[in-house]
Order: C-alpha cells, then sequence, then structure tokens
C-alpha cells in the first residue's frame, strides 16, 4: 500500500502563517496529501487575536473555533481539487520542540511555515523559531514570507555544490516541477576562493543527468567575484526565480543563507519561498 504524503502547517494565525497554510492546501492539492493545522497554545497568540483579557478556558476554546474555522475553509476549497483531507491538532508544549515531534509522530514529508522574515537585524534575522525549526527537522521545510501569496512557480533554482546527495534530492524536486510544469535551474556558484572552471562543471553535469528524469531543467555556472550567497541572489533576480531550492544535508548553502551577515545583504530572501531539502 503507497503511503499518504503529509504535510505539517504550523500557524498562530498570524498573516503570515495563513500565506503558508494557502501554500500547504495547494501542495497538498497536488500530492494527493492529508495536511494538518498544528498550533501550539502561547499566552502571546491569544493577545494578539483577542482585543481584551480573557481567561483560558475562553481563549482556548476561542483558538478551538479559528482552527475549526480554518479547517473547514481549506477543505471546501482544497478537498475537490484533489487534497486528501485537512485537520487540526492543538498541543501544548515548546513551539519548535512540538512542531518537530509532530512531524515525526506523523511521519511527515514537508513542514510549510510562515516567517516574518528579515525585518529586525538586531534581534534576528530570518525568524528564531523558523530558523530552528529548519536547522533541527529532519524533515523537508518549505518557508513563506510574510506578504507572500501562493502562485504556481515558473521556475525553481536549485543551489547545489555538487554533492553525492545531490542525485537524490534533484528527483524530489523534479517531482515537485511536474505538477506546475516549472523550469529548474541547478547552479553553482564560483567564486574567487572555491572556483571550478568550466570542464569541471561540464563533468559534473554528466554525473548529475542520469539521475534527472525531467527535461525542463537547465544547468548553471555562476561566477561571482566575492560571496557565493550574493552570486546566488544575483541569479534569482536576473533570472526570475519564484522559489529557491538548497540541500541543507552538509549546511553549505542554508549556512550561507542564514548567516547574519550575510542575509542583511541578501534582500531576495525575503519576498520568495525557500525550499530546505532535508530527507535524503
Amino acid at each position: 500500500m503507497e503511503s499518504v504524503f503529509k504535510i505539517i502547517c504550523p500557524t498562530d494565525f498570524s498573516e503570515c502563517s495563513l500565506n503558508a497554510i494557502e501554500y500547504a492546501a495547494k501542495l497538498g492539492e497536488k500530492y494527493q496529501a492529508e495536511l494538518i493545522l498544528f498550533h501550539v497554545p502561547d499566552k502571546e497568540d491569544y493577545q494578539k487575536l483577542a482585543a481584551q483579557e480573557i481567561s483560558n478556558g475562553q481563549s482556548y476554546e476561542f483558538v478551538e473555533k479559528k482552527l475549526e474555522n480554518l479547517v473547514q475553509t481549506v477543505s471546501e476549497e482544497s478537498i475537490p481539487n484533489g487534497l486528501k483531507s485537512c485537520k487540526s491538532v492543538i498541543q501544548e508544549g515548546k513551539v519548535v520542540t512540538s512542531i518537530l515531534e509532530l512531524a515525526a509522530q506523523e511521519k511527515a514529508d514537508l513542514i510549510v511555515i510562515g516567517t516574518e522574515g528579515i525585518n529586525d537585524f538586531k534581534k534576528n534575522y530570518v525568524g528564531t523559531r523558523t530558523a530552528k525549526i529548519v536547522d533541527k527537522s529532519d524533515v523537508d521545510v518549505l518557508v513563506i514570507p510574510k506578504r507572500v501569496f501562493f502562485k504556481p512557480p515558473r521556475k525553481l533554482v536549485y543551489a547545489t555544490d555538487y554533492l553525492e546527495e545531490d542525485k537524490i534530492a534533484i528527483q524530489k524536486i523534479a517531482g515537485l516541477a511536474k505538477f506546475f510544469d516549472s523550469e529548474i535551474d541547478l547552479v553553482h556558484v564560483s567564486t574567487k576562493a572555491k572556483a571550478i572552471d568550466k570542464s569541471l562543471h561540464q563533468t559534473m553535469v554528466q554525473e548529475l543527468k542520469p539521475f534527472i528524469k525531467y527535461e525542463k531543467i537547465n544547468f548553471v555556472l555562476k561566477a561571482y567575484r566575492d560571496d557565493a550567497g550574493l552570486g546566488l541572489e544575483n541569479y534569482l533576480i536576473t533570472a526570475k526565480g519564484d522559489m529557491l531550492v538548497t540541500l541543507s544535508k552538509k549546511k553549505s548553502w542554508f549556512e550561507q543563507i542564514f548567516d547574519k551577515n550575510i542575509s542583511r545583504k541578501m534582500s531576495y530572501f525575503i519576498n520568495k519561498p525557500l525550499l530546505v531539502v532535508k530527507k535524503v
């Protein structure tokens, strides 16, 4: 019996988490997935939602109703289009730990989570909870920035350092691209400190090709004098990529993208979804 694709989507009812639910539902339609909307009770959340102080019992009931409404809306809109099911879970505990534990319990395939983005460099760089989830998760994570609404991705940009794990990861990415007939740009950024020439690039491309069962893919060698992360951003802008995909197994691109100093310069990443591939 073929296993059902499962998506976990945490929500605190903020704008960015609602955008994440939209992405989760649309992807769920394509994967014919089970979608779980997950809320970890938090006093700050209740204060955001309620106009005045309310008792714990009332607030819990209030949140249950909010989740029930979200499940009903998603079910009505997405189940006719392929989503297998949608349910909600409320579980007390620490937010990051609870999300990771639920993903493990449910044997989830994907976590879709919203983030406020790089909006306060004095305190954080991507969103403390989101960054921790991406760092610690064993499950693929799709990060949706605030004010980014769903649209079918025309182009996925996969940042590669030509690791062995790319051979498996690219197959997973091709599966996603097929749903939307998207292009995939497989991009390596060569810098002064870490340069490869065109012949070596072609050798690596030929090694990867047998593992890719998808026609709409481009292999790109991008030379950038300074930081590779900034070179990648430059490519994303000029190529008009709709989603950045990175492999975090050995944390090469992951470390650069989430590095505090680099992220301050990389404004592009607050405007596009980021898929971090974990299960390879």
